[in-house]
């Protein structure tokens, strides 16, 4: 087998550990490591919650024989930290334990680490491969990566739909009940995706019509931070902020910047019809989730126009959910 074989291999089961940490490492992101001796893994570990060991110390931590680490390498699918958080440098503790290889899935781009931890790596003598299954680590982590490349939240479009595309009929006043295309299974599964996510958006008018309480009460998880988006601005939690541009676009930079700031990581936007469409026209937005009803409406409030790449498609309870990534 080629060493990039090899290495592959590896690679696929540090991303499998990493994986393990979805519940508890947000908002850092999920990292998990394998250390191999001689074609053999000793030693396994993931970042299981912030604010704990990460997946290095864990894995280093689960050998039995430690004495065989100076002869042995370690996968990682994210560059080791060089920096003291709220654990120690996880570059430096392979350096002190003597491990002479280290494979790297991609490089961090926090910027506290960005490359640092494989300098330090280098500097010490370890040797370093970098970029194994690259494409796989940085997917997983896509959510970190956007927060610290784009200084914005990872932000997911909702909608559900009818089958002639309508969202909604068109309402006066809050006393029209608005039309439910989701079921209970469908619905269970858009709570799931608001537990996913750190705040969750709606405009001005979804909220004064609807009253939606954006809440995760048909799953297990927090409830995201709720935000109301109007002309004049934002609240955010209750707490109003002003946000001034002279077009939507302008706005939605300002509020994503305000997001980054406030350390916001994932951002779900759920309507309505004409909050979403800004957000697609202003390029902001990284995937969507389309539910379509088999109900046919005939007029009403038209459902956004979205172009991207179609990545998976499920009928649950006869409504079609279409999962759609935007083109890169």
């Amino acid at each position: 087998m080629e060493q990039r074989d090899i290495d592959e291999m590896y690679m696929r089961r540090c991303l499998q550990l990493a994986q393990c940490g979805r519940e508890g490492a947000a908002p850092n992101p999920m990292v998990g490591a394998v250390i191999v001796h001689k074609g053999k893994i000793i030693g396994e570990g993931y970042h299981r919650r912030c604010g704990e060991a990460h997946a290095e110390v864990n894995a280093i931590a689960s050998v039995a024989r430690p004495e065989l680490l100076s002869e042995s390498t370690i996968y990682v699918s994210l560059e080791p930290c060089a920096h003291y958080g709220k654990t120690p440098p996880c570059a430096q503790l392979i350096i002190d334990k003597h491990i002479p290889h280290v494979v790297v899935g991609c490089r961090d781009p926090f910027a506290q680490v960005d490359g640092r931890g494989i300098a330090m790596l280098e500097k010490a003598g370890v040797e370093v491969r970098v970029g194994i299954l690259e494409k796989e680590c940085l997917w997983l982590n896509r959510r970190f990566i956007t927060f610290h490349t784009l200084h914005r939240p990872y932000i997911t479009l909702k909608w559900a739909q009818s089958q002639d595309g309508y969202i909604d009929r068109t309402r006066q006043s809050d006393q029209e009940p608005p039309v439910h295309f989701s079921t209970s299974a469908t619905q269970a599964m858009v709570h799931k995706l608001r537990a996913e996510n750190e705040a969750i958006l709606v405009g001005r008018r979804t909220w004064e019509l609807d009253h939606p309480s954006l809440t995760v009460r048909y799953w297990h998880g927090r409830n995201p931070r709720p935000i109301v988006l109007s002309h004049r601005g934002v609240v955010i939690g209750g707490n109003s902020i002003a946000i001034n541009g002279e077009t939507d676009e302008e706005r939605l930079n300002l509020l994503m910047a305000e997001l980054h700031k406030m350390g916001i990581q994932t951002l779900l936007v759920e309507g309505g019809s004409q909050t979403l469409q800004s957000f697609i026209n202003a390029n902001l937005w990284d995937e969507a989730r389309i539910e379509t009803s088999p109900i046919r409406l005939g007029d009403g409030v038209k459902a956004p126009l979205i172009d991207g790449k179609i990545t998976e498609k499920l009928l649950i309870d006869g409504n079609s959910i279409a999962h759609i990534y935007k083109n890169s």
